[in-house]
């Protein structure tokens, strides 16, 4: 079958093929195995096989890292070759920069869920057997989420920056609204109350969240670099901030009805925060979780960070 040759522009490493560790099957996560298969969907047995996924489907080819002296890993040597590896320990399955770019763009504009363009990938490899196509849609969420943040920090130029990212620094607020050394200068623009910012505060209660089944294997990767306020700071002060329960006769007032309810099995019942009036953007750094809808304390960070 096909060979991927990793550096030398494609060709056959004159220092040999390095041996690359094979990764033991998830029997949990293995799916069935048909007897009868088609050509292409034949599961190779050799070592070194890889799974390639690309927006062309689903594909299978063996793999030849070089061996030079002083050569990178072999998931470096991927990377360089435009395929991102799902392991940098024993990489067997690899997707291809245009798969990630497609289906980032899929899940923004087309609210494509990763379960749903692993399936027409599926579909695209093979129509008739798609269950028969190696299931990566696990190794795709991975992947997907690595993969997002590093195009954050290529577009916010932390690419060749060692510097930390700042809380709030991996998005971009509202470019139409004043800041002062961006659009508005000092100097020339005395009269500052002019440019003020006027900001709003917005909800959501359909935005629901659900407690992880294994908290402790969750790894975040953007934690308070993003619209989202800082998970640490904001559990550390909503265990200090005094909360007192609200009631009202109205039996319609749903945010002080929420607040008074039980969610034992939702982490969050909505999500709130600050945005510019003029143009409805989201300040970075102000979005938070409710826990019983809209409670007075919540929200208070929100407007802190963004003030």
């Amino acid at each position: 079958g096909l060979t991927l040759h990793l550096r030398h522009d494609g060709g056959v490493c004159p220092s040999g093929v390095r041996e690359v560790p094979q990764e033991v099957p998830d029997e949990e996560w293995e799916p069935s195995q048909p007897g009868a298969r088609h050509p292409h969907l034949w599961v190779p047995d050799t070592p070194g096989d890889l799974v390639v996924v690309d927006t062309l489907g689903v594909h299978y080819c063996n793999l030849a890292c070089c061996n030079c002296p002083g050569s990178p890993d072999p998931h470096i040597q991927l990377l360089g070759a435009g395929l991102f590896p799902a392991s940098t320990v024993c990489p067997s399955t690899v997707f291809t920069f245009k798969v990630l770019d497609d289906f980032l763009w899929d899940n923004v504009e087309c609210g494509t869920a990763a379960m749903n363009y692993f399936s027409k990938l599926k579909r695209i490899t093979s129509n008739v057997f798609p269950h028969l196509v190696p299931d990566c849609y696990r190794e795709l969420l991975w992947v997907a989420r690595i993969w997002r943040v590093l195009k954050l920090l290529k577009w916010n130029g932390f690419e060749h920056d060692p510097r930390l990212v700042g809380l709030g620094e991996l998005v971009l607020f509202c470019l139409a609204c004043p800041h002062k050394g961006v659009n508005l200068d000092p100097e020339i623009d005395k009269d500052i109350w002019k440019y003020s910012r006027t900001i709003i505060m917005d909800r959501n209660f359909k935005a629901k969240h659900m407690h992880d089944k294994k908290p402790h294997d969750q790894v975040f990767l953007m934690d308070g670099k993003g619209y989202m306020v800082g998970r640490k700071r904001y559990h550390d002060y909503l265990k200090a901030a005094k909360d007192t329960p609200e009631r009202l006769d109205c039996n319609n007032h749903r945010a002080v009805n929420q607040a008074n309810a039980h969610r034992h099995k939702l982490k969050a019942t909505g999500i709130g925060g600050c945005a510019c009036a003029p143009h409805g953007c989201f300040i970075p750094h102000s979005l938070v979780d409710f826990q019983k809808g809209e409670r007075y304390r919540i929200p208070k960070p929100a407007r802190l960070t963004a003030g």
